[in-house]
């Protein structure tokens, strides 16, 4: 109950409200009131390993990525979802985080303590100058995009992913029914669509949706030790430390990256 009171506290109260229009205000106000109602509440769900629908609905928003829009690609969809739900995300994340800490792929830099984008941007500087400082040498570097990548994630997958992590089989499930039969539909400006059930994905705009992502790609890493896979949720950059010429080594692993 107080983990759950500590969490309504720490809402901000500018953010939007999800579908159920509940504010971030109300729960932050109202805290010792509602808290132990739904302390009740989040232990049935996980105990259940289910979430209750009304916390799965969202609404989609299409937001620019850049001043002209020329396409659909050009927006990026974020979901409002309920703060109730957001709460109980973030119990969950806390969880997920210690057991899965250890488990991670060292050069994946997300979601581990004392580990930040610019210590993997120096981890990438340090292996290319060490690597130059020899040689008959030179640096191949591809960044990747992955597109939508949010809504590659294959819940059934995840699940077998999670359970290798040593993940408790019932937040595994738990997980599933959360990224499963999702209500969602779309506004723009005063504009609604009709709604739409969706079982694959994890909405942008969601608290688990980065580390989750993270944990899915967990076992993408690279095989040879001339080429290195830093990872920072899903940005994604591929090192080819070539010797003599020789990129056999790179070139496998980028194809093995569009597979």
């Amino acid at each position: 109950e107080e983990d759950v009171r500590q969490v309504f506290r720490k809402n901000e109260r500018r953010k939007a409200p999800g579908p159920d229009g509940v504010t971030p205000a109300c729960l932050k106000t109202c805290a010792d009131q509602l808290a132990p109602i739904f302390s009740q509440i989040f232990n049935r769900s996980l105990e259940l390993c289910e979430v209750p629908p009304c916390f799965k609905r969202s609404t989609i928003i299409p937001i620019p990525k850049k001043p002209k829009i020329t396409g659909l690609n050009d927006y990026r969809p974020v979901a409002l979802t309920s703060v109730i739900m957001k709460s109980l995300e973030k119990l969950v994340l806390a969880c997920l985080k210690d057991i899965t800490g250890p488990l991670l792929d060292p050069l994946q830099f997300a979601y581990q303590a004392n580990r930040s984008v610019d210590d993997a941007v120096n981890m990438g500087l340090h292996f290319i100058l060490q690597h130059l400082d020899r040689s008959g040498t030179y640096v191949r570097i591809l960044f990747v995009d992955f597109s939508s990548a949010f809504n590659t994630i294959i819940p059934t997958l995840l699940q077998t992913k999670l359970n290798q992590l040593s993940v408790p089989s019932s937040i595994c499930q738990w997980i599933t029914s959360f990224l499963t039969d999702r209500q969602q539909l779309v506004r723009m400006g005063t504009l609604m669509s009709s709604s739409r059930t969706t079982n694959t994905g994890a909405p942008q705009g969601c608290v688990l949706s980065p580390l989750l992502f993270s944990l899915y790609t967990n076992d993408c890493t690279s095989k040879d030790p001339s080429v290195k896979l830093l990872k920072f949720a899903d940005d994604t950059t591929l090192i080819g430390l070539i010797q003599d010429g020789e990129e056999s080594a790179y070139r496998q692993e980028v194809e093995q990256l569009t597979v």
